[in-house]
């Protein structure tokens, strides 16, 4: 086996079992992995210097095709309500193939880290079979030092070949697709996808399930703080704005995806951002819109002008799914740490495309444990086959697919947290306002910015509130550079009796959600529920 790269380890790879394969290239830079993937075919460089891929079938995560080993270590652990489960037997039958497959392969190998908290950190191998998704874990994990790669030791390993298809007969899996953790012995096997955001969520799972016992909370959410260091969490599921949001040119950036609340504060798990790029503009969102415009930059799907050789964002004829991958170092404000205090505010974001959501409220510790055990946002029409009115998503935790611990467990960690360290708590909606998708308009960020930084700065507490009478949490009434009306979703509606009957089936959607944790909160949160407790404005 040939090997090459800084510090490579061939005795690794051999216990691994990969001592049989063609040529392992170790811990290859940027540049490299760029020469690399052209050559290979696997990806083209465009005007500035981004470099672009495809990853076929798979444009998106596979939830349905990702499962746990059951075993002694996860029986009793695992909510395996929300997570499949492989027996040990197809796993290691599923392992010995791609091994046996990867034999003749050239691969690229990386050596990172996932958490910046080096007290809760996990050392994670990658081997893949494509130089760009090399490239791409490079950016998304954490880099270590050439001193510290001299003696890195493994703690974790993925396997990453999107060439092989799996056997659904012979390997326990749902289709020729699978994502297979094994979380006793801490291996993930990837294989038929390409889609290249499989390898940074199995890091982001594993987390979830390792970290809570030793009361650390993980958490799907982008993170900031401000210069004199108060920090806030952003949650929110895909198309939210965790990311648009958080990157915010007068606060320093700590992460846009994956972060960790430990006794010492917030750290980011990961050492990048991974982006949505369609309908990417320089004007909405200058900090990503720069990133992703230069070398070394990956992006995902996106369509380019054959003559102009640059990125068409708003094109989503590949995919509305389109994404850019770029290191936290690009962005000039981005923490080189990784590392904040304890939050001083938490943001839960929803992409209410119903219409009938404030665009802030304040909440209180109750309020704020039903809406993060909920995870709601909407889903809206023409992004998803059949989908032609807006449609209700609830994931628990705002990450329902990374979560492999009940949501019970997150919720009392993160109830502990906010009461511990007095954190402010709002929700904030970044989806329809005057309507529905179809009638009414998008919240303009102008808006939403405003509002974050009343509630980020601390004057937004001083504000007037009111109660809504559908949700029961604290509206503001008057903030200064907010139009009046807009606060107030009732007044944006022209038929008011389209907006009540709106939002009372929202009300009645949070209510059947809930009913599966109700067994798992104190009496005090189960009341935090939405219902119309007062007559309609």
């Amino acid at each position: 086996m040939k090997q090459t790269g800084i510090f490579n380890s061939a005795a690794g790879a051999a216990e691994f079992g990969l001592g049989k394969a063609s040529s392992i290239q170790w811990n290859l830079t940027e540049a490299p992995l760029y020469e690399a993937a052209i050559a290979r075919g696997e990806a083209q460089v465009v005007a500035g210097g981004p470099l672009v891929a495809e990853t076929g079938q798979h444009t998106g995560r596979s939830p349905k095709d990702k499962f746990i080993v059951r075993d002694d270590t996860t029986d009793q652990s695992i909510w395996w309500d929300n997570n499949a489960e492989m027996s040990r037997q197809h796993f290691d039958t599923l392992h010995a193939d791609m091994l046996a497959f990867a034999a003749d392969k050239d691969l690229f190998a990386q050596d990172l880290y996932g958490g910046a908290d080096p007290k809760y950190r996990i050392n994670v191998r990658v081997y893949v079979e494509k130089a760009w998704h090399a490239l791409f874990i490079r950016h998304l994990l954490r880099r270590p030092s050439r001193e510290e790669l001299a003696s890195f030791v493994p703690q974790m390993t993925i396997l990453d070949l999107p060439s092989f298809k799996a056997d659904p007969k012979r390997h326990g899996t749902r289709s020729e697709t699978v994502i297979a953790c094994d979380f006793t012995r801490k291996i993930v096997l990837i294989a038929n996808s390409a889609y290249a955001g499989e390898m940074k969520k199995s890091v982001f799972s594993l987390l979830n399930f390792l970290l809570p016992p030793q009361g650390v909370m993980p958490m799907h959410c982008s993170a900031n703080t401000s210069t004199e260091g108060s920090a806030a969490v952003f949650f929110g599921l895909s198309g939210t704005g965790k990311t648009t949001l958080s990157s915010d040119a007068s606060r320093i950036l700590i992460g846009d995806d994956e972060h960790g609340w430990g006794q010492d504060g917030i750290f980011n798990f990961e050492g990048g951002c991974y982006a949505k790029m369609i309908r990417l503009s320089k004007e909405a969102e200058p900090e990503i819109y720069e990133a992703v415009s230069h070398f070394p930059a990956v992006l995902e799907n996106v369509v380019i002008d054959p003559d102009t050789r640059r990125p068409l964002f708003d094109d989503g004829s590949k995919t509305e799914n389109t994404r850019g991958a770029y290191p936290m170092h690009v962005i000039p404000n981005a923490s080189e740490t990784g590392l904040a205090g304890h939050p001083r505010n938490i943001i839960m974001l929803t992409a209410d495309a119903f219409g009938v959501m404030p665009p802030i409220a304040k909440l209180n510790p109750a309020q704020a444990m039903y809406h993060f055990l909920s995870g709601y946002t909407a889903k809206v029409a023409g992004t998803e086959r059949g989908v032609s009115d807006p449609t209700a998503t609830f994931s628990t935790c705002f990450g329902a697919p990374f979560m492999p611990r009940h949501p019970s467990v997150y919720g009392a960690l993160l109830k502990e947290l906010i009461a511990k360290h007095q954190v402010d708590c709002w929700i904030v909606n970044t989806g329809w306002t005057g309507g529905s998708f179809g009638v009414g308009r998008r919240m303009p960020i102008q808006v939403t910015r405003a509002l974050l930084n009343a509630a980020l700065n601390g004057t937004l507490k001083s504000a007037s509130f009111r109660t809504d009478p559908y949700f029961g949490f604290q509206v503001p009434t008057d903030v200064p550079g907010v139009p009046v009306h807009i606060l107030n979703p009732f007044k944006t509606w022209a038929d008011k009796a389209a907006f009540d009957a709106t939002a009372r089936k929202l009300v009645a959607m949070f209510q059947e959600n809930f009913t599966k944790f109700e067994a798992h909160v104190d009496r005090e949160v189960a009341l935090a529920a939405p219902s119309i407790r007062l007559a309609a404005e």
